[in-house]
């Protein structure tokens, strides 16, 4: 069969729109401007930043200046003897740190505290507790301690700048010679350091075998303490905290 020249003219056609004879120019399409907008994203962030910064600045708060003693300001954020367990008073005016379980000490629990007797090298007794100051001070407890605990013994030399759970307080160095042995081999070194917040004294006390401390024999810095248990002690004595201080 042959085909018709109609069909023959629709095959090489297709739709379109007529203009009329003529030149004519075709518009360049311009793309996206990908310079112009990365440029206006760093300059949004820019200006945030730099506001950012001023308002940091404006609402930095200066830092505090303390004069130790007697502001002492606060101490360092955890506490002081995080790994050992903690006594807590009965009618829960103070509490403080204790040795754990299994270290050179064994443990004895009292009404107001705790009494530690070191079991190696010299030995000695740590007690932490407190009493009621009723109107003491400071000092005045720790000559009362002293007194009724070791009524001979002799004072050493006073503790300077003795703070105790981060309080202000006082500080004494003594020795005691126990009736019938005068040699310096019997010789007791005692520590006692008390602070006095809300009428209630807290009492840091130490008593061990006197020994010299020197550069082979001792807590490695200078130290007139010159007995083996006190190279323990400072740790639980900032451990003490009375009632309502704040998390440390």
């Amino acid at each position: 069969m042959n085909e018709s020249t109609e069909d023959r003219d629709d095959a090489g056609s297709f739709a379109g729109y007529a203009v009329p004879a003529g030149s004519y120019r075709a518009r360049r399409q311009r793309g996206p401007a990908y310079f112009v907008i990365i440029g206006i994203w760093l300059a949004v962030l820019v200006v945030a930043m730099m506001a950012l910064s001023v308002v940091a600045i404006q609402i930095h708060s200066a830092p505090s200046k303390y004069h130790c003693p007697p502001d002492c300001g606060r101490p360092p954020n955890g506490l002081p003897v995080a790994t050992n367990p903690r006594f807590f008073a009965p009618d829960g005016s103070f509490s403080v740190s204790y040795p754990a379980p299994g270290t050179a000490y064994d443990v004895t629990m009292e009404p107001n505290g705790v009494r530690a007797e070191l079991n190696i090298g010299d030995g000695g007794t740590l007690r932490l507790f407190s009493q009621p100051a009723q109107g003491r001070d400071a000092r005045r407890v720790a000559d009362d301690v002293l007194g009724q605990i070791f009524p001979d013994a002799v004072k050493s030399y006073e503790l300077p700048n003795a703070i105790l759970g981060y309080e202000p307080g006082y500080g004494e160095v003594a020795d005691d010679w126990p009736k019938g042995t005068p040699g310096d081999a019997q010789r007791q070194r005692i520590i006692v350091v008390v602070a006095v917040k809300n009428d209630l004294a807290l009492v840091a006390g130490a008593v061990g075998p006197f020994r010299q401390f020197g550069p082979d024999d001792g807590p490695g810095p200078p130290s007139p303490a010159n007995v083996d248990i006190a190279k323990d002690m400072g740790k639980y004595v900032n451990s003490f905290m009375w009632r309502g201080d704040p998390p440390r």
